[in-house]
């Protein structure tokens, strides 16, 4: 396999730079990682990485574009900032000036409002982000797809990439058959806009502990059906992947799936779409 780019994995301090999350409970995850413990997990394969936000803090967001400063993993920072405040357009304009910040992420899974995305106070912040050339990586669920494809309508120039295929319903695909067919539909409408892409990360944590990893065979298959080799990304989620399986046993699941793809389709998923989607500069 050639190297790969991961698209998606996260680093924290406990106690620090904005932290809430993992709590206590989540033992697998609940300590400091460093981009040091990826590599571990990788090994040779990895060529590098984009950190993604984990906390909504602009703490976190500095701190991670500190790290990406000195670690050559780090080929770019998908950060935070609060998108809805007086501010936003302007603190925008500021980020995007760092050149390792490549997106911004308004975790919109925990938000209570499922369409504040589309609200008139988040607008500025969205046509800062177009005008800058940033990525709007989507961290959503399937009942927030409607008011994302709003958003990639109305901002045809902004790259928007749905995080962990918007969290499919794996664990309830045989008692909610319901569920599934709405991520479906959902995913199918969404995949319509050329600005969308898809990143192919976190489907083991969507899943039960006591699920054959293939149950989620149907979900891989149909975001390659309705996105295509080009518009679809490798990212492990590390290392919230530890809490149902850990990087190797991810990227290897998920080769044997595209299998049956050629080989420049297999290092678009890969490597070549990142690199293009996220702008990584240097990246050979």
């Amino acid at each position: 396999m050639s190297p790969v780019i991961d698209a998606h994995f996260h680093l924290w301090q406990v106690g620090r730079h904005g932290f809430e999350w993992p709590t206590p409970d989540l033992t697998a995850i609940y300590r400091d990682f460093a981009a040091a413990d990826l590599r571990a997990a990788a090994g040779e394969d990895l060529h590098g990485a984009v950190a993604v936000q984990s906390q909504p803090s602009d703490a976190d967001t500095q701190w991670l574009l500190r790290l990406a400063e000195t670690d050559p993993l780090i080929l770019g920072v998908v950060g935070w900032t609060d998108l809805s405040a007086p501010d936003a357009a302007t603190r925008v304009a500021e980020l995007a000036r760092h050149p390792r910040l490549k997106g911004l992420r308004p975790m919109l899974q925990g938000l209570s409002d499922d369409n504040w995305i589309v609200r008139p106070d988040v607008a500025p912040a969205l046509s800062a982000m177009q005008a800058a050339g940033l990525v709007f990586d989507a961290l959503v669920f399937t009942r927030h797809l409607s008011a994302i494809e709003a958003v990639a309508q109305r901002y045809p120039d902004l790259r928007i990439v749905i995080d962990h295929g918007a969290k499919p319903p794996i664990a309830t695909t045989q008692t909610q058959p319901e569920a599934t067919r709405d991520w479906t539909e959902g995913m199918t409408a969404i995949a319509r806009h050329p600005n969308v892409v898809c990143k192919l990360s976190g489907l083991f944590t969507e899943m039960r502990t006591d699920q054959p990893f293939d149950e989620a065979a149907p979900y891989v298959a149909h975001l390659l059906t309705v996105f295509g080799p080009q518009r679809l990304l490798f990212g492990s989620d590390w290392p919230v992947v530890r809490l149902n399986g850990d990087w190797q046993k991810w990227k290897h699941w998920l080769e044997d799936q595209l299998n049956p793809l050629t080989p420049p389709e297999r290092q678009a998923i890969f490597f070549t779409n990142a690199k293009r989607i996220y702008d990584l500069q240097g990246v050979p």
